[in-house]
C-alpha cells in the first residue's frame, strides 16, 4: 500500500472464496525463503460468530483467535520469524460486520478469482449445505472496490486458470504489482501437510496435499460443470461479481 517505507515488510492479503486455488497460492509464497504465510486467521472468530456448522468447527474455534481485533492487530504486527513478506490466506466470506476492516490499509492487497460454476461443483464435494454467502463473491467485490478506492486504481486481481495453465507469468506480474521479486521457489513445494495449515487441513486439503506445484487445467476443465437447478440459481447471482474483477485479471 502507499505510504510503507523501504525497509517495512511486504504484507500481502490475498483475497479468495473457498475451493479456489487457495492453498496452492499459500504453498507458492511458502516457498519463497523470505516469507511468512498464514492460512485463514478469521476463521475461528467466523464460526465463533455466526454459530454456522462447518466441518471441524469445535476444533477450529479452540485452535484459533476467536477475537478478531487480536488477529488484525497481530497480521500488521511484527512478521513472525524476522520475515520480509508476510502472506496471508484470506477467506472473503470471513469478513462480516464483526470482523475489523481497519487493519486493511496497512497492507497490500490481491484477488484470486474462479468461475463460480466450478467453485460449487468443488464446494458440495466437501459441505453439501451452501448458500451464496458461502462461496464469498458479493464480500470479494466490495473488498475490491474497497481497495480500489484506498489505491485510486484496481488492485491485482489472478485468476486460477491462467495461475494454473502459466504460472510463472502471472507469479512474475503478480510480484511486480505487490512490489516484491519473484523467486523460482515459488513454482514447487514439497508435499504433504504443511506446519503452517490450518487445522482443517485433514477435511480440506486433500488434492493440494499430494500436489508439488500448479497443476495445468485438465481436459475436462474445458466446458463449465452443469449443476443442478439450485446450485446454477447461486452461479447465476455471483457470477456478475466474478465478471466484474475479471475484467481486471493479469493475463498470461
Amino acid at each position: 500500500m502507499a505510504g510503507r517505507a523501504v525497509n517495512d515488510p511486504v504484507r500481502i492479503a490475498m483475497w479468495s472464496g473457498p475451493r479456489n486455488i487457495s492453498t496452492a497460492m499459500m504453498r507458492s509464497f511458502g516457498a519463497r525463503p523470505d516469507s511468512f504465510v498464514t492460512d485463514e486467521p478469521f476463521y475461528a472468530a467466523y464460526l465463533d460468530a455466526t454459530n454456522l456448522d462447518h466441518p471441524m468447527r469445535d476444533d477450529i474455534i479452540a485452535d484459533g483467535e476467536q477475537d478478531p481485533h487480536k488477529v488484525a492487530d497481530w497480521l500488521t504486527g511484527p512478521v513472525p520469524g524476522g520475515k520480509s513478506v508476510f502472506y496471508q490466506k484470506h477467506m472473503t466470506h470471513h469478513m462480516i460486520p464483526s470482523v475489523p476492516r481497519e487493519w486493511m490499509g496497512k497492507v497490500s492487497h490481491a484477488f484470486l478469482i474462479r468461475e463460480p460454476e466450478r467453485v460449487l461443483a468443488s464446494y458440495v464435494a466437501k459441505r453439501e449445505r451452501v448458500e451464496l454467502a458461502d462461496i464469498g463473491f458479493v464480500v470479494q467485490a466490495e473488498l475490491f472496490d474497497m481497495v480500489a478506492d484506498m489505491l485510486g486504481e484496481a488492485p491485482p486481481v489472478i485468476a486460477a486458470h491462467d495461475v494454473r495453465e502459466n504460472p510463472e507469468s502471472i507469479l512474475k506480474q503478480l510480484c511486480e504489482r505487490l512490489g516484491v521479486t519473484f523467486l523460482p521457489d515459488m513454482l514447487s513445494w514439497k508435499p504433504g501437510i504443511h506446519a503452517t495449515d490450518g487445522i482443517w487441513a485433514k477435511h480440506w486439503y486433500h488434492q493440494v496435499e499430494r500436489s508439488t506445484g500448479f497443476a495445468p487445467p485438465a481436459e475436462k476443465d474445458a466446458g463449465l460443470p452443469v449443476l443442478p437447478a439450485h446450485l446454477q440459481h447461486i452461479a447465476d447471482e455471483a457470477r456478475p461479481h466474478y465478471e466484474r474483477l475479471a475484467r481486471h485479471s493479469l493475463r498470461p
